[in-house]
């Protein structure tokens, strides 16, 4: 009788397995890793056809969700069931018969994949995502011109924030490694949700987000106020950081945000740390953590209620909200799509953790489009909101444009 030998897999090999799987399935899924975590999860739906749920987490089957910008007009989000699921850690060596029973089979029929045979299958699938982007979208004028007129609405006292975006759109090189691009982003930011995710006929995403948006765990409810942007610089950037009043301000302005959806559900018994600066990636925000027990409060459903509250974030939006996404809807010029909007696993292992989704790209047709926007408060200086897009680009873009290791 012929046995077969465990082999012991290096990392990159797990993720280049795990791409392989979610690739040649046909099917939905995702991969992440959440924050200070050394857990790499797939979840994997075989169906084409993309399934869309209520916004009812705690009713939810286990799975991942991925909800645009603009509200959809069934208010409804996309999801990734799963049907199946895995996880491993990164700093442990995995021998093949150590994968779960339906990764062996469907492996079994299949050759091992190179990481350029998974990059042709991964452009080949990305040729038919939709990508509504524009060239407004990618010009600097136009972004300089939104700015302005952010500024003016501000002046006008219409808004309090606004938060402007824009796109960059740049190639996939030819020794582009899905994989290693994957690790690289672990690597460098281990504060970070680092996710990949593929909707077949709907787009194809990978990103670092540094913003939980909500997350439950047992009986607690976390979320956070993240705003104020500025280049890590020196040695110790925590340390020698000096914030200035505007950035300070609008960080403010979101934590206030989030007390006063406390406050329109009669919530009053919420701990609030902060504001502390924290590193993400090259960057330095200004973050505040709020946390709250939905049992001793009596909101089993806090996870749900927040979300409708809380999304679009004032940090990914504006102030007040309805003006500054109607400003947006007018003078933006283009399709955020999942930029912006909210991603992340419920009820997976006993937790939810939804993220918006910032520092994230579109692959597409041999190209990425990276996304990123600017908060504007009267005092921002539209030269300085455009640089700082820039940063916020490169944070994946580099990843995405240097050479496999």
């Amino acid at each position: 009788m012929h046995t077969q030998v465990a082999i012991n897999h290096t990392k990159t090999e797990i993720i280049q397995l795990l791409l392989q799987l979610g690739l040649t399935s046909g099917g939905s899924f995702a991969i992440w890793r959440k924050p200070k975590s050394n857990t790499v999860e797939i979840v994997l739906n075989e169906t084409a056809e993309a399934i869309k749920v209520d916004l009812n987490l705690e009713n939810l089957e286990p799975g991942f969700i991925v909800h645009p910008f603009a509200d959809q007009a069934d208010k409804k989000a996309y999801f990734i069931k799963a049907n199946k699921y895995f996880a491993f850690e990164l700093d442990k060596q995995l021998a093949s018969d150590e994968l779960p029973e339906w990764a062996k089979v469907q492996l079994s029929n299949q050759e091992t994949l190179s990481p350029e045979e998974i990059r042709e299958l991964l452009i080949n699938q990305t040729l038919i995502s939709k990508v509504k982007t524009s060239k407004l979208s990618e010009d600097k004028t136009h972004f300089i011109q939104l700015v302005q007129e952010g500024i003016k609405a501000i002046q006008h006292n219409t808004l309090e924030k606004v938060v402007p975006a824009r796109t960059k759109t740049i190639s996939i090189p030819a020794d582009f490694n899905l994989s290693c691009t994957l690790l690289s982003l672990m690597d460098s930011y281990p504060n970070a949700f680092i996710n990949f995710f593929h909707l077949p006929h709907v787009g194809t995403w990978i990103g670092a987000s540094p913003e939980t948006l909500i997350e439950t765990k047992g009986d607690i409810f976390t979320t956070m106020s993240l705003a104020g942007t500025q280049k890590a610089t020196g040695d110790n950037p925590l340390k020698s950081v000096a914030w200035t009043q505007k950035e300070i301000e609008e960080q403010a302005l979101v934590s206030r945000y989030i007390v006063s959806c406390f406050k329109k559900i009669r919530l009053r018994e919420y701990e609030e740390h902060g504001p502390k600066t924290v590193l993400a990636g090259n960057l330095l925000h200004l973050r505040s953590d709020f946390k709250i027990n939905m049992q001793e409060t009596g909101f089993p459903e806090l996870g749900s209620i927040m979300l409708g509250l809380l999304h679009p974030t004032s940090a990914v939006c504006g102030m007040p909200r309805r003006e500054a996404h109607d400003f947006l809807q007018e003078f933006e010029g283009f399709d955020r799509s999942f930029f912006s909007g909210f991603i992340g696993p419920v009820n997976i292992q006993g937790s939810t953790s939804i993220y918006v989704n910032l520092r994230t790209a579109t692959l597409h047709d041999n190209e990425a489009t990276l996304y990123a926007g600017a908060g504007v408060t009267e005092d921002s200086d539209p030269e300085k909101e455009w640089e700082e897009t820039e940063l916020k680009c490169d944070i994946i873009g580099k990843f995405i444009q240097k050479p496999s290791v």
